[in-house]
């Protein structure tokens, strides 16, 4: 893992707060690791479609893993004293509120991928925005979704009393989890610093992209004081120094939202270059230059970075998967189909394709380009023939087919046709995967040596604030002599086409699966013959039909893939769905 220390070689640190583990690696002036250590941070799950940590956890575990890694860079022969900073990237979006003074989180952290604010989105939507999701975009280039910080906010603000309690008394904090850290790190109740960055702030929802300030007008429409809101900085300045760990002293120099580290980690530091990754979620972003673009595909602008407190921002388009290698933890812990996550390539090769089924892993909703909270996970084509291998392969692919829809809207919205993908994450090691994405978005998927490509990333932003110059490489591409493999498209147009068509209408019946059914559909045998006469097309008629309650769910790959038949199929369809209803109720 470590080179051979130099004794006066200078070392930059970062610290890479994730969903699911927090790592911290320290490089040398040559951009090697000489030193890294890992902690796995638990989520919690306390109602369906909630998704949660411990923010003093976040804290505890920060700390042990710095302490970690500086042990091994002593035992390596490198000296701590030469650290010239300390850059931080995280999970973006995550909410986190806490009292200045006690320093205690006030409820636990809320995930990204939490979906609980579905209501509160909708409220919003269809009030204020006057039925237009989009009514924002054209300043903080996001529609109003759960996903973003500020709906996570005002749902505490409206259901939490301590928090409400602390706004009172002037003493409550917002932050993602980056501010969460840096606060922390600095000091906490005595000289914490109440900072983000750029990145960071552009997925709150609460950000203006041009000014790079909080919005007035996004924190009147949501009702946020903007007394509980950090300073706004730039990806690579001074933000304060480190208090109380292994790294005392040490200025934390940089800080980067983890999606925006891995682009510049890859060197997409050009309009038309594009990274995906694969991690617990995907996220597949693009430069764009330094105008704001608006996306009319359902993708979000964002900040990518700005180096700097005088430098011009670069943006990017970027569409979101909530659920790709979290499908795989599913499979793992939920469904005990495999034993562990390395386990799943090695399944799905044994077979040489999906068996025609198609898995769309809507578990919270579907992200870009749908937005659709009511989406549900759905498996369509199934029959006898399929066996786990096949299941385990069509949750690969799953991946693969949503980052092909991001794709075509990138290459829609921006005019840019892309020429190859950078890919980096847990499931990038997988071959199966990305030969498949190489084969669905008909361009090549390189996949770098070092894989912690979000850490070099932020260590390049904060290399940039403490003049690193040996780090920083200057004239050197980014990427230059990382390539560890190439994939290269290798099946014909005809194929992509025929298996993306199939993906294309599995996700169209995923979506509105969760609207409340309760007061429609029919309620007796004639009112559902009458149903499928009023549909035109009859094969949807019985799709629809089939869809009137959750728990026809398991028979959707007879009532919805069987062949188009007579009204007489019809009229049984309509029987099995009284059937189920009445089972429902009792």
């Amino acid at each position: 893992m470590t080179t051979r220390p130099t004794e006066e070689e200078d070392l930059i640190a970062t610290l890479d707060v994730g969903t699911s583990s927090i790592r911290c690696l320290i490089f040398g002036s040559q951009r090697q690791v000489v030193a890294k250590h890992q902690i796995d941070i638990k989520r919690l799950y306390p109602h369906p479609s909630w998704v949660e940590q411990n923010a003093k956890e976040i804290i505890t575990k920060s700390t042990e893993c710095i302490q970690g890694a500086v042990t091994e860079l002593t035992f390596a022969g490198y000296k701590i004293e030469k650290i010239k900073g300390l850059g931080i990237s995280n999970q973006r979006e995550t909410t986190v509120v806490w009292d200045k003074v006690s320093g205690e989180p006030l409820y636990n952290a809320i995930l990204w991928l939490d979906n609980r604010t579905a209501d509160l989105a909708e409220f919003f939507v269809n009030g204020k925005g006057q039925g237009e999701r989009d009514c924002l975009q054209d300043i903080c280039g996001l529609p109003i979704h759960p996903y973003f910080s500020a709906l996570k906010l005002r749902w505490l603000m409206d259901n939490v009393p301590t928090v409400r309690e602390a706004i009172t008394r002037n003493t409550c904090l917002f932050g993602t989890v980056d501010s969460w850290v840096i606060w922390n790190l600095t000091g906490g109740v005595e000289s914490g610093v109440h900072r983000t960055d750029v990145t960071n702030a552009s997925r709150t929802m609460l950000m203006d992209l041009r000014s790079l300030q909080w919005s007035e007008k996004l924190l009147d429409f949501f009702d946020i004081p903007r007394a509980v809101l950090p300073v706004i900085h730039s990806s690579s300045q001074l933000y304060g120094a480190t208090v109380g760990t292994a790294f005392a002293g040490k200025p934390i120099a940089g800080v980067l939202g983890d999606q925006m580290a891995s682009m510049l980690g890859h060197g997409c530091i050009t309009p038309g270059t594009a990274k995906n990754t694969y991690g617990t979620g995907c996220f597949l972003l693009a430069n764009i230059g330094e105008e704001v673009k608006f996306s009319k595909c359902g993708l979000l602008t964002t900040v990518a970075y700005q180096l700097g407190p005088g430098a011009k921002p670069v943006y990017a388009l970027e569409g979101s998967v909530a659920i790709a290698g979290a499908v795989i933890t599913w499979l793992q812990q939920n469904l005990t189909i495999i034993q562990k996550a390395e386990d799943a390539d090695e399944l799905a090769n044994t077979v040489q394709d999906n068996g025609g089924i198609y898995f769309v892993p809507a578990f919270s909703g579907l992200y870009a380009p749908y937005w659709d909270t009511e989406a549900r996970g759905t498996i369509c084509g199934l029959t006898e023939y399929v066996d786990k291998a096949h299941f385990v392969r069509a949750a690969l692919e799953s991946t693969a087919f949503q980052s092909c829809q991001i794709l075509d809207a990138i290459q829609k919205d921006s005019g840019m046709q892309l020429t190859r993908l950078q890919a980096d994450g847990g499931m990038s090691a997988s071959n199966l995967l990305m030969q498949f994405q190489a084969d669905m978005a008909g361009i090549p998927v390189c996949v770098p040596k070092m894989l912690e490509i979000t850490s070099l990333g932020v260590a390049i932003a904060a290399a940039k604030a403490v003049n690193f110059v040996d780090f920083l490489q200057e004239g050197q591409p980014i990427i230059a002599g990382n390539v560890r493999q190439t994939y290269v498209p290798r099946i014909t147009i005809e194929e992509r086409m025929s298996k993306y068509s199939f993906w294309l209408e599995a996700v169209e019946r995923s979506m509105h699966w969760a609207k409340d059914h309760s007061k429609a559909g029919p309620k007796t045998v004639t009112d559902a013959i009458e149903y499928a006469k009023a549909t035109a097309n009859e094969e949807a008629a019985r799709h629809k039909l089939s869809r009137r309650s959750s728990f026809a769910d398991g028979l959707t790959p007879y009532l919805v893939g069987a062949t188009a038949g007579a009204l007489s199929s019809l009229v049984l369809a309509g029987l099995l769905v009284l059937i189920i209803q009445a089972v429902h109720r009792r």
